[in-house]
């Protein structure tokens, strides 16, 4: 018994001291909690939050869209303060898919992350202007938990490498990608989103071209010409998240309390769509409840009617009492599928397409192109917008741009001309895009905005009182030589100096 006592005690004291030589966090692992995992794990949280992050009710206020009536909102006046650095949570994971991608060389997944994280930066600078990007969600990694800010120019060129190594990747992996909640797998249409999105970002660098360290008219013409990209008027290659009838899957604005409260059109939005005949109006707003109560048609324009964006709210208020105002289309928050939130789709690429032609940077029909543009957007609520897509047929679309105030043969100039492509780019985005369409305005300056005769020109966002707060010396030194110490909303960054 003695001698079996002595053999536990050696046995015990040897494992002691080996276990003592180990690193605690080798033994410290819970076996049942994987540490690595499959990248497509990943993707269908990465795809959910990017494509629903800049989705909501804010944009519209500063898009003359809707207005409140039962206070004062800060975007519908211009009077915005500090933005968030919340989506910089979101790059968590896009930075794990990565390296997971990596581990066991899923070139297809990390063709996606670079997509989401170009997608993630082009949004953040336009929003502040300078931000982290090269040290950014390093702080697991490499412990870089006061990232450094990058100049908007070296983001906006970083952002434009990431897109084009995507591009290479998925031009050669054709591959189905698992676990993909837009294209089911299809690489091919990612790949046309990518490019789609590359030419996007180099038309918003237009007013830089003697500033950046390549063409941005060249590199425009180039992918134009030799890469695949969104085309299909259908919608089927628009890059787009499908909302489901089941919990947790559902439509964001469905049962929104503020659409039923004191949220009502803007007349800023219903006269475009009037003065136009545009039949998209049907599709958007509700008939006014005098409208309604006198028994006139779904298609009657005269039903419709908005509240001024730059009075009192109080006054608006009154107008909405009387039952002269136009809410937000019930189908908006009583449809649980409403419709897709498009990242960017054939319409808008269209549009994109024919301001370059506009400018010379490529060649082709600019009436056709312009044409297209506006009948996949009609296509878009005919296929989502239930039981009201008689409005926006294809023969409705037709018959639309017969009209004088609407070709593009009608306008007297080609600023005309980009005026009208800029206004049918922004009656599209009706809850989609999130800010595009402001800051399409901030670059062109169409379409206009009405403003009080005392609310400047909002820029941009200041910066979270967080990264005073913890990053302290990094944002003073990016807003110093951005803004000379002020952070200011409105001042304007690079991308518009």
């Amino acid at each position: 018994m003695k001698l079996f006592n002595k053999h536990i005690f050696l046995g015990l004291f040897s494992l002691s001291i080996m276990t003592s030589c180990q690193k605690l966090t080798e033994v410290n692992v819970n076996p049942n909690e994987a540490t690595t995992t499959h990248p497509q794990a990943l993707l269908t949280k990465v795809e959910w939050d990017a494509f629903r992050t800049w989705h909501g009710t804010s944009p519209l206020y500063a898009l003359k869209m809707i207005v409140q009536t039962d206070g004062e909102n800060a975007n519908q006046i211009y009077n915005w303060q500090r933005g968030s650095f919340e989506q910089y949570g979101n790059l968590r994971n896009i930075t794990k898919m990565t390296e997971e991608a990596e581990r066991i060389g899923a070139e297809s997944y990390l063709a996606l992350a670079k997509f989401f994280r170009a997608y993630y930066f082009y949004n953040l600078t336009l929003t502040f202007g300078d931000v982290p990007y090269s040290d950014a969600a390093k702080g697991e990694n490499s412990a870089i938990f006061a990232p450094k800010y990058d100049t908007q120019k070296d983001v906006l060129v970083g952002v434009l490498k990431e897109l084009e190594e995507a591009s290479i990747i998925l031009k050669k992996n054709k591959n189905t990608i698992n676990g993909d909640i837009i294209y089911g797998g299809n690489s091919g249409n990612w790949n046309k989103l990518v490019n789609s999105f590359r030419l996007k970002v180099l038309l918003t660098l237009s007013n830089k071209s003697t500033d950046l360290p390549f063409n941005a008219a060249t590199e425009f013409s180039k992918i134009f010409t030799n890469e695949s990209r969104i085309t299909d008027v259908s919608g089927a290659e628009d890059g787009q998240l499908v909302f489901l009838n089941q919990e947790g899957n559902r439509y964001p604005e469905f049962n929104s309390s503020g659409y039923g409260s004191g949220m009502y059109m803007d007349s800023t939005f219903i006269q475009r769509l009037q003065d136009l005949k545009d039949p998209r109006l049907f599709v958007v707003a509700t008939q006014t409840r005098l409208g309604k109560e006198a028994g006139k048609a779904i298609n009657d324009f005269t039903a419709y009617e908005g509240g001024d964006p730059i009075v009192p709210y109080a006054q608006v208020n009154a107008k909405a009492v009387l039952g002269k105002l136009s809410k937000v289309h019930e189908r908006f928050y009583q449809d649980p599928t409403a419709e897709p939130l498009v990242l960017l789709g054939c319409s808008e690429m269209q549009f994109i397409l024919a301001e370059a032609i506009l400018k010379g940077w490529i060649t082709g029909d600019l009436n056709a192109t312009y044409t297209k543009g506006v009948q996949a957007s009609f296509k878009f609520y005919e296929k989502y917008a239930k039981n009201l897509g008689t409005y926006t047929n294809e023969a409705q679309a037709a018959k639309y741009l017969e009209q004088n105030s609407v070709s593009l043969d009608g306008a007297s100039s080609n600023e005309q001309k980009l005026e009208r492509i800029l206004m049918q780019k922004y009656l599209r985005s009706f809850h989609q895009g999130g800010y595009s369409a402001y800051f399409d305005h901030l670059r062109t300056g169409y379409p206009s905005f009405r403003k009080s005769a005392n609310v400047k020109t909002a820029y941009r966002w200041m910066y979270p009182q967080d990264e005073y707060n913890n990053n302290t010396a990094n944002v003073s030194e990016a807003i110093k030589s951005q803004f000379g110490g002020n952070d200011n909303i409105n001042l304007q960054a690079w991308w518009l100096k």
